[in-house]
């Protein structure tokens, strides 16, 4: 049911590649989600990449505070980062800021959404239906394309 619901969803917004949530008064956020895609993951894998870019067009903060696909059962944003030259990653427990006017882009080798234990391989060429939820803009239904097991950039639609 929740898979039809966000299908629904993204047939309204008219546009799997963009899409937008908040309010359209100067008082509520305005976020704009941008090329969210997966990279493909082999039979048994245990994890799966997300990346996606964020933009707040609003004069109101927010931040990414989960996400989800249908195929996995837990979600998380993750932080990367360099410390006496090796690198860290980190779950973001409290969730990703998105300040009012900047733009966030979740990529490989920086910070990333996580989905762990999916159900079934994640096939290059596909879509994955998900979403997005915001603290303040509320769930956002996305589908994230599938590009290949080593790419480092959204497929092109």
């Amino acid at each position: 049911m929740r898979q039809v619901l966000l299908a629904a969803a993204l047939i309204a917004l008219g546009s799997i590649g963009v899409a937008t949530v908040g309010s359209a008064a100067d008082s509520g956020p305005w976020i704009v989600v941008k090329d969210p895609w997966l990279r493909a993951t082999p039979n048994g894998a245990k994890v799966a990449g997300g990346y996606v870019t964020i933009t707040n067009t609003g004069k109101t903060a927010d931040m990414l505070v989960a996400a989800s696909i249908a195929v996995a059962p837990t979600g998380e944003i993750h932080t990367m980062s360099m410390e006496n030259g090796v690198m860290h990653m980190g779950r973001l427990d409290h969730g990703l800021a998105i300040p009012p006017g900047a733009t966030v882009t979740l990529k490989p080798g920086g910070d990333h959404l996580m989905f762990l234990d999916p159900t079934a391989p994640i096939k290059e060429g596909v879509s994955v239906i998900g979403s997005l939820t915001f603290a303040k803009a509320g769930v956002m239904p996305v589908a994230f394309a599938v590009g290949g097991m080593a790419a480092k950039a959204a497929p092109a639609h």
